[in-house]
């Protein structure tokens, strides 16, 4: 069954070209770990979710939506004067799935030629890397192009509209990592070896706030 979600959309939406590249920004989960909502944690003299949307607005995609869940009229008041559609998925507690689905409904209804998934929770991404993801994958028509750290190819990325049909069947916990391993050599990546620090624990948060703010 699909995700129930309700949209609004702020005042400051502009126009969407049919073939344009879609942003879906995730924000839906409960921070457990972290014991409050991250999404709402100073950073920079902004909130996590106001930082990323802000370098998603940098990026030049569009719709750009947000996907909200556990917490939304705080997250919505975030975004309220950026050009974001607002989702609320109301099933965001059977995990990510639903929300990247509830995301991708939204955007695809704007017919887009790829999407790019981010997190809330990744507040090293810039604008920068999220453009060459866009670029690498104009340029090669890759199904995925995805971030490289670690060990790992993970979100950031950015999905070809040939793959929406397996994003929409993914299942509760399943994350869009678990698609990008799933292709193998079919993706292509862009080094960002800062996504190994994200925002879960009190402790992350605290490593977060030692590291120097980009500008790119």
């Amino acid at each position: 069954m699909p995700p129930r979600l309700i949209t609004t959309t702020s005042s400051a939406t502009v126009p969407v070209m049919p073939g344009s590249v879609a942003l879906v920004l995730l924000a839906a989960g409960a921070s457990t770990r972290m014991g409050q909502p991250k999404q709402l944690l100073p950073y920079h003299g902004r909130t996590l979710l106001r930082h990323a949307a802000e370098t998603a607005v940098a990026t030049g995609c569009s719709p750009l939506t947000l996907v909200t869940g556990a917490v939304h009229e705080a997250l919505a008041a975030e975004v309220a004067d950026l050009p974001f559609q607002v989702v609320h998925n109301s099933d965001w507690q059977t995990g990510m799935a639903s929300s990247i689905q509830a995301g991708l409904a939204a955007a695809t209804c704007f017919k887009p030629k790829a999407c790019l998934i981010m997190l809330s929770d990744q507040p090293l991404v810039t604008p920068e890397l999220l453009r060459q993801l866009v670029a690498q994958q104009q340029q090669t028509q890759a199904p995925v192009v995805a971030a490289a750290y670690g060990e790992t190819f993970g979100v950031p990325a950015i999905f070809d509209r040939s793959m929406f049909a397996a994003l929409s069947q993914l299942q509760g916990t399943q994350g869009a990592n678990r698609l990008i391993a799933g292709l193998g050599s079919a993706v292509g990546h862009v080094a960002f070896p800062a996504g190994l620090l994200d925002v879960d624990t009190p402790e992350q948060y605290a490593a977060l706030l030692t590291q120097p703010q980009s500008n790119a």
